[in-house]
């Protein structure tokens, strides 16, 4: 909008050195660019559908009494914040580096924070387009969101999945107690990614589904090995065993009956405790030795 007085003879509008406007006379080839007002008091132009490219000086020049004026204004473009590239949803190892991308543009330039979205609430993580994980842990996977935050406008925001495989740990295992006739149950839970198959076993034989009175059953993180009737011969020790492209780990559960001496503790705690017995055991043969 450009301010003139009834003394005017001349006024134009110029886009740096283009000229739009010549009094009503169009010189731009531009549709967006029309005349708004060309009064004694008044010659504006409009813009419509402005983008970034239209950001510059634009000037109006008077001709009053052979005398030339101008008066200059600078448009600047604010545009919203805009996600442009974004790193695909990832599968990873554990221990593994990862490097999570998130580009955006805008006017003024956005702000791009990376948070965790994990159980425990949303954690900051990151301000910077590239999020980079080393050593990543089972507990660092889940959902990655990215925000482009430029107050024109709502934020911008996108999500990156990140699942990291690791390998099994049975995390619940415990012996059981069943009396002749009756059904037994031992559970063994195992945490994985992916899902761990299961296996069990007595001694050093296969147990199959099916067969002499068992079922197994395996859904998730749980399997169950079913005796509909315990007899005598089923009593004892069975491993479990669960596996994955990762790695494999079991667990020794023991069926008893009534009366028998056993340990009702966790199979997994019992595994931990043995292994440090041993290590204590080793280190007081080296210091004797």
């Amino acid at each position: 909008r450009c301010t003139v007085d009834d003394r005017v003879t001349r006024v134009a509008w110029l886009n740096r050195s283009t000229i739009l406007y010549a009094g009503n006379d169009k010189w731009s080839i531009d549709n967006r660019v029309v005349i708004l007002s060309n009064t004694k008091t008044q010659y504006s132009i409009k813009i419509h559908n402005v983008d970034v490219y239209d950001e510059g000086p634009y000037t109006c020049s008077v001709q009053t009494d052979n005398h030339p004026k101008t008066s200059r204004v600078h448009l600047i473009v604010q545009v919203p914040p805009q996600i442009v590239n974004i790193s695909s949803d990832i599968t990873v190892n554990e221990g593994s580096s990862v490097t999570l991308m998130c580009l955006a543009f805008g006017r003024p330039e956005p702000t791009v924070t990376w948070r965790h979205l994990s159980g425990k609430g949303q954690g900051f993580v990151s301000e910077d387009e590239y999020l980079e994980i080393t050593g990543i842990t089972r507990e660092q996977s889940g959902e990655y969101e990215c925000s482009a935050v430029n107050d024109v406008a709502v934020p911008d925001v996108r999500k990156v999945k990140v699942t990291v495989n690791y390998p099994p740990y049975i995390s619940n295992a415990k012996n059981t107690g069943a009396s002749v006739g009756q059904k037994g149950i031992l559970q063994c839970e195992a945490s994985a990614v992916p899902v761990a198959e299961f296996q069990w076993f007595k001694e050093d034989t296969r147990l199959a589904n099916g067969l002499e009175g068992v079922r197994i059953e395996s859904k998730g993180r749980l399997s169950t090995l079913t005796f509909f009737n315990v007899s005598e011969k089923d009593y004892g020790n069975y491993t479990c065993v669960a596996t994955n492209k990762l790695g494999n780990t079991n667990a020794s559960i023991i069926l008893y009956g009534p009366g028998a001496v056993h340990d009702g503790g966790n199979a997994a705690s019992r595994a931990a405790a043995g292994l440090c017995l041993w290590a204590t055991l080793l280190a007081r043969l080296l210091l004797d030795f």
